[in-house]
């Protein structure tokens, strides 16, 4: 059994020391652990120290290309580098090492195929009282918005199955965190949480600038996901909404034109006309995407054949070339 964790960094030359001496170097249960080091265009010696502190993998982007690509990235690596279970963890040392252990039992028990580490948010003393609402409300409504139950929707400690990996596709260019958890829902992967701790704030966060902005993006991203999963349920909805709008208009119409008013309420007829026809549409744009949703349902499932082929092959050629080493050493 072949664990590796992966670290997406951005200039993490001071912490990055700290996040690796706190890994684990043995768990019950794993055979090999391998670290993986994604460094997303950093202008600093991030990957000089990683190559320092001992780390097997590197992969480097030339430029910045976000968070959520450098996951997908590292995820890819680890496939192709013939892990078994993968924990992602962040550059910054925000989560403590030794919980790797705890993070992947739910996987080697069978009981999980994704873990999510929960930071217990309130609990964190540098998090202020709002972070820590906002945190709680947005973790909420990905909960209802995904079918699951994990009380830390934003937390990047996590732990992956082979079969999980296989199966991610992100498309978000700002973060993998919310997206991954409603794709595990939606496409019914085995997911739990377990609680991890955390370590004392090294700096501040390069995702986001200000609250604002945060809440505008992570908005936006929740809002795509859930359509891509249910473009029928969300478009039907809007469609309903707006259709009823007009209907009421026109009931309003007939009212006044019932008790001799009529022609002084034109306006409204012609709005109510307007609005049912917008209602009518959106609901018929729902049912094109939902038809388009089934072919993308087709896409992903031959996408992870494909995968899993192209994984199984290097498998086969690395445990040949290993057993071809073992009988020339006899």
């Amino acid at each position: 059994m072949k664990l590796i964790i992966q670290i997406p960094c951005l200039n993490e030359e001071d912490t990055l020391p700290r996040t690796i001496r706190d890994l684990p170097r043995a768990i019950e249960g794993i055979d090999e652990i391998e670290t993986l080091i994604i460094d997303d265009g950093s202008t600093d010696q991030t990957v000089e120290v990683a190559r320092q502190l001992g780390v097997n993998h590197m992969i480097r982007h030339t430029n910045n290309k976000g968070l959520a690509e450098a996951f997908m990235t590292g995820i890819d690596a680890c496939l192709k580098l013939n892990a078994d279970i993968i924990v992602n963890t962040d550059g910054d040392n925000q989560y403590k090492g030794e919980n790797v252990v705890n993070l992947i039992k739910p996987i080697l028990e069978g009981k999980a195929d994704m873990v999510v580490g929960d930071r217990q948010v309130n609990g964190i003393p540098h998090f202020s009282f709002f972070k820590k609402r906002l945190q709680t409300l947005g973790s909420w409504v990905v909960q209802h918005v995904s079918d699951t139950q994990i009380p830390d929707t934003t937390s990047g400690f996590r732990a992956f199955s082979r079969e999980a990996a296989l199966r991610m596709n992100v498309v978000s260019k700002f973060t993998y965190t919310l997206e991954t958890i409603i794709q595990a829902g939606k496409n019914n992967i085995a997911i739990t949480h377990v609680p991890v701790e955390t370590n004392p704030k090294l700096r501040d966060s390069r995702l986001f600038d200000s609250i604002p902005r945060y809440l505008k993006r992570s908005i936006a991203t929740i809002f795509r996901i859930y359509t891509m999963y249910e473009p029928l349920k969300t478009f039907s909805l809007i469609g309903a909404f707006v259709f009823s709008g007009g209907f009421l208009l026109s009931l309003r119409f007939l009212y006044f034109y019932f008790t001799g008013d009529g022609s002084g309420h034109i306006q409204s007829l012609i709005l109510s006309a307007v609005l049912m026809l917008i209602g009518f549409q959106v609901g018929m744009i729902g049912l094109l995407a939902d038809l388009i949703r089934g072919n993308r349902r087709l896409i992903e499932d031959t996408q992870y054949r494909v995968k899993k082929l192209e994984i199984g092959k290097l498998r086969s050629k690395r445990k040949s070339k290993d057993e071809f080493f073992e009988k020339a050493k006899n």
